[in-house]
């Protein structure tokens, strides 16, 4: 089944979010107040819908709370991300997280509840999407415009296979560069190193080659 998520606020760092779910197989529901930044994801979204959020009534018709994540992404409004944060644990969402302006509007939105609080100066849009698409995911940062390192945490498709034996290398052109096993970091790993199942492989390559990887081995 498809993943299903909520992206509230369609900015910069919201609709960054909103295009990489998309690009990763998820569906998204895209909300803004803004009718023009709603109109530039209807093409884009499963959804977008023009809403005032702030408004519990409002999140229960669109049925938000049905959804798997929400995703407060509100630009400078700090108060409507708070009142917003406020109704959607009000109504149930199973998990919440919220753009940050700065650290004392991260402390309330600890305090009322947010599950994750995010600081886009800190962390990007395609990051955190590709850590709240996947389980595995712990880590994702961008090397240039193409090209990624990735952290993931073995599953039961990579535990106990040789590297030779996967051919990670030549089925998806990805390399692994290091695996963290415990505390220790063993780097350059040598072929015949069999995969444990707490091991942390750190990747790198093209994000097509890496997003192509996700989807088949760690979804």
């Amino acid at each position: 089944m498809k993943k299903e998520f909520v992206v509230i606020g369609l900015g910069r760092f919201g609709g960054s979010i909103v295009r990489e779910l998309i690009e990763q197989g998820a569906d998204v529901m895209a909300i803004d107040k803004d009718h023009e930044r709603v109109d530039e994801f209807a093409s884009i979204a499963t959804q977008a819908v023009v809403a005032d959020t702030t408004d519990e009534s409002v999140l229960k018709s669109l049925g938000v709370r049905n959804f798997e994540q929400v995703i407060v992404a509100i630009g400078e409004n700090i108060q409507a991300s708070i009142l917003t944060t406020l109704m959607l644990k009000e109504i149930g969402v199973k998990k919440i997280t919220v753009k940050a302006q700065n650290d004392y509007h991260a402390k309330v939105l600890h305090k009322i509840g947010a599950d994750k609080v995010v600081h886009p100066e800190r962390d990007m849009g395609i990051r955190i999407a590709h850590n709240i698409l996947s389980n595995n995911v712990l880590d994702y940062l961008e090397l240039s415009d193409e090209h990624s390192i990735m952290e993931i945490k073995a599953n039961e498709k990579l535990a106990g296979y040789t590297l030779i034996e996967l051919d990670i290398r030549a089925k998806y052109g990805i390399n692994i560069v290091a695996i963290k096993r415990g505390d220790d970091i063993i780097v350059s790993p040598q072929a015949d190193m069999e995969i444990e199942r707490e091991d942390i492989l750190i990747i790198i390559g093209s994000d097509a080659d890496i997003n192509r990887f996700e989807k088949k081995v760690m979804n």
